[in-house]
């Protein structure tokens, strides 16, 4: 018994912060409180709102391409790896912008179910969870600062993070192919 709390106990620590892996969605919310800092309080002559300084820089980029389930290309990015466990609790936080070709990418191996939510994450994301097989298994939007969870629903391998409502506007669905060099 006291093997699976230390387990649960290093799974939680190692899931805390905004638009990164979060607890079980069977788990109360008050258990998955965030580590990740809040943002700083604005100083004189400060807005306090872009915190592009806080944002997480310097990740490995490796291009991504998706694919219509008839083969058809549907889009190319180049895309963050979030590898770590440090690098996946930062994630997306405190970014002000992402260009329509950018994202992020959160490998998990062994493939496993997770959830994300958006705090600290100041911009909308589309959140695209990607089986073991390279296929989109479901697509959730996430809402800046919103601390629902957007759930994979079935284990997966990965989890693509792009600007928001970037899926729908290129016909990005699940069942479609995502490859990526990681």
């Amino acid at each position: 018994m006291r093997i699976a709390f230390v387990r649960l106990a290093a799974a939680l620590a190692a899931a805390l912060a905004a638009c990164s892996p979060q607890a079980g969605p069977s788990e109360p919310l008050a258990e998955r409180s965030s580590s990740a800092p809040e943002p700083p309080a604005a100083g004189p002559g400060q807005t306090g709102l872009t915190q592009t300084g806080l944002a997480q820089t310097g990740l490995e980029q490796v291009p991504l391409t998706i694919t219509s389930q008839s083969g058809v290309p549907r889009a190319s990015f180049t895309v963050e790896v979030a590898r770590s466990p440090g690098q996946q609790e930062r994630g997306m936080m405190f970014r002000t912008s992402l260009a329509p070709d950018r994202g992020m990418i959160f490998p998990y191996d062994p493939p496993q179910q997770v959830a994300f939510w958006m705090r600290n994450t100041l911009i909308p994301l589309d959140l695209v969870f990607i089986r073991q097989d390279g296929t989109i298994a479901r697509i959730e939007t996430g809402v800046p600062h919103d601390e629902n969870l957007l759930v994979s629903g079935e284990p997966v391998v990965a989890v693509l993070e792009i600007a928001g409502g970037r899926a729908a506007q290129l016909g990005i669905m699940p069942g479609d192919r995502v490859d990526w060099s990681g």
